[in-house]
């Protein structure tokens, strides 16, 4: 059942109310929502990350030395790089894993002789894994864990020699004076930028907390975060100038008050800004704020951009100061749009703890090609177009795209067969369980909108303007109980949240008028990702079993304005391999090719047409997957 994009005038309120009422999961259709006496499909209160965390808990207690521990807390029992956890410790426990483990992200594969358990020791220490997901350590000076922190389980007994703790010391001293010369910096460096250029900073960052997917950052043992726990910036649950925002409570603060974390944490997050926008932020997810964290993210995208081959190549920072890492940002910005229409550019995901890495892709190779001519013989068979590579799909469709508009197949317009049919042959293409593309019903309603310059209208649709349309393999039922039923109910969760993204990225391409600033929109995403474990935190994702993703979102152009995000093409593995960068870029090809046909669509409109979406809604779900 779609709810229409418009009130139907013909139901009188009483029955329009009903309607409104009525379930539209699809096993549910027809029945009066919210009357079921318990959740249809219940999901385990430990379901997802706290179910991981005690199992890596419980593989790391039972390994045989240490040293085998701390490589399973690092990886979280294979599920994460162990860089990741290495840049989240503070500075005293990341010395304490250097002394005793030889571990550190300064010295990739360096790896030195761990403490045996039971041998003498000057210290005892502790090593433990908190809730949300971090390692934490025991050092001299410091209490026991169990009071400091929410552990996922127990502790384990680390043994202290005497050497350890002269290692430690020496260490500790240097990384202490490390940090206060690397906050002394970045405390200058705010000073030169003025009153004016802290509050633009300030302003910035709030909005980039605000427009951009959760991440939770440390700066010592504080942490600084838009997700769960307790907030401390601007997000789902605080506004925007909340006082208990760490950005908005720093406005009016002299800034020799601001304490050393804030310090580091406004010009970290600067930095990051300004080498790639808002979403370059996430690629600290989960880790510490220091200007060594970002020296060392900052080089490691400067050495990939300069692998691109042409173009001006950006050499290193002379240092490590603010200043000079300020001007390697500007520079990997510039790069970075050199650069991104002659390869592509995208993210892994890491979804246990929601770090992110950005990737130059190689040329695509015999398995992209092999994936993309078989999309191609599937299309070519229930489409009217034809060609060998999906680029000659889409000229042959650009050649003649009259039939988008026209009645095809089952659908009222081609352009909803050709979204069903490319999703339905990315399923089997890409031995997906699920695969999904997303869009907007009324190409119409949008394009006089925008002749219009009407964006208070647009930024007020709401879900049912958008569609999803999502297809899984036959035996993905596999994974809900063998029910049919069960999969037409997690396809039609899924395609209701793809509205919501749809919803949630529109508004980022209107001029920022006041009602559609006033309104909750994310920047749109631009290049696609490969996620790994995303079967975690998102109850919709545990649900579903949203586990190895591939993402590839798409702009289309609608009249004289670009819609970045406007499609995507998303497929999904409940278990078994994780995809790779071949099926990535065969897979980015296809949602290129959605989205073609939806920029010709959208011409054929510009033209006098009318095309709008009136397939995908949950009977379609229902029928197509369930009957």
């Amino acid at each position: 059942m779609t709810l229409p994009t418009t009130p139907d005038s013909t139901l009188s309120r009483k029955d329009a109310l009903a309607r409104a009422r009525q379930s539209r999961r699809p096993s549910r259709l027809g029945r009066r929502a919210g009357t079921a006496p318990e959740p249809d499909y219940p999901v385990p209160d430990d379901a997802g990350f706290p179910g991981l965390l005690k199992r890596v808990w419980r593989r790391a207690a039972a390994e045989p030395d240490l040293s085998s521990a701390m490589d399973t807390l690092l990886t979280l029992a294979g599920h994460v790089p162990a860089d990741i956890q290495l840049r989240a410790l503070p500075a005293a426990e990341e010395c304490a894993l250097t002394v005793l483990f030889g571990r550190s992200w300064r010295t990739p594969g360096l790896r030195g002789t761990a403490p045996e358990a039971g041998a003498p020791a000057a210290f005892l220490g502790e090593i433990g894994l908190n809730t949300s997901g971090r390692i934490v350590v025991r050092v001299p000076s410091e209490p026991p864990l169990a009071g400091e922190e929410d552990l996922v389980g127990g502790v384990l007994r680390v043994p202290w020699s005497d050497r350890d703790l002269a290692r430690y010391r020496a260490e500790l001293a240097a990384a202490t004076e490390r940090l206060r010369g690397s906050a002394a910096d970045c405390r200058a460096w705010l000073a030169a930028a003025g009153p004016d250029g802290r509050r633009d900073m300030l302003e910035n960052l709030k909005e980039a907390a605000l427009r951009t997917a959760p991440f939770v950052l440390y700066s010592g043992d504080r942490q600084y975060t838009n997700f769960r726990d307790r907030n401390t910036l601007a997000g789902k649950t605080l506004w925007p100038g909340h006082p208990d925002c760490a950005l908005s409570s720093l406005a009016t603060v002299p800034l020799d008050l601001w304490s050393d974390s804030d310090v580091l944490m406004v010009t970290c997050l600067t930095l990051l800004v300004r080498s790639a926008g808002f979403a370059r932020i996430e690629e600290a997810n989960g880790t510490q704020l220091t200007v060594d964290h970002v020296a060392r993210l900052l080089e490691r995208t400067r050495a990939a951009y300069d692998a691109v081959p042409g173009g001006e190549r950006i050499p290193p920072a002379a240092s490590d100061s603010v200043a000079d890492l300020g001007g390697l940002a500007a520079a990997i910005a510039r790069r970075r749009r050199e650069i991104a229409g002659r390869v592509r550019l995208y993210r892994e995901i890491h979804g246990p703890l929601m770090h992110k890495i950005e990737r130059v892709a190689g040329a695509p190779a015999g398995e992209a090609r092999e994936l993309e001519a078989d999309l191609c013989a599937r299309l070519s068979e229930r489409l009217p177009v034809s060609g060998g590579s999906l680029a000659e799909l889409g000229a042959s469709l650009e050649a003649s795209p009259g039939w988008l508009a026209e009645p095809h197949g089952a659908s009222r317009t081609g352009l909803e067969s050709l979204v069903h049919e490319t999703v339905r042959a990315s399923t089997a293409a890409f031995d997906a369980d699920f695969a999904m593309s997303r869009g907007m019903r009324s190409l119409t309603a949008l394009t006089a909108a925008l002749r219009g310059g009407d964006w208070p209208e647009i930024a007020a649709w709401d879900l049912p303007h958008f569609f999803c349309c999502v297809v899984p393999a036959p035996d993905a039922r596999r994974y809900f109980g063998d029910s049919a039923a069960h999969m037409a109910d997690a396809a039609w969760a899924m395609s209701a949240r793809m509205q919501y993204n749809s919803w949630h990225f529109l508004a980022g391409n209107l001029p920022k008028v006041p009602e559609v600033a006033a309104r909750d929109y994310f920047v749109p995403p631009t290049i696609p990702d490969i996620a790994y474990y995303s079967d975690q935190h998102h109850h919709g994702h545990v649900a579903a079993k949203v586990r190895f993703t591939i993402r590839s979102p798409q702009p289309v152009r609608v009249l004289d304005r670009t819609f970045d995000g406007f499609v995507d093409l998303r497929l999904l593995r409940c278990e078994g391999l994780p995809y790779g960068e071949q099926d990535l870029l065969a897979a980015d090809r296809a949602s290129g090719f959605i989205a073609k046909a939806t920029g010709l669509a959208a011409g054929l409109v510009a033209g006098g047409a009318d095309i709008e979406v009136t397939d995908f809604d949950s009977r379609w779900h229902w029928e197509t997957i369930a009957e």
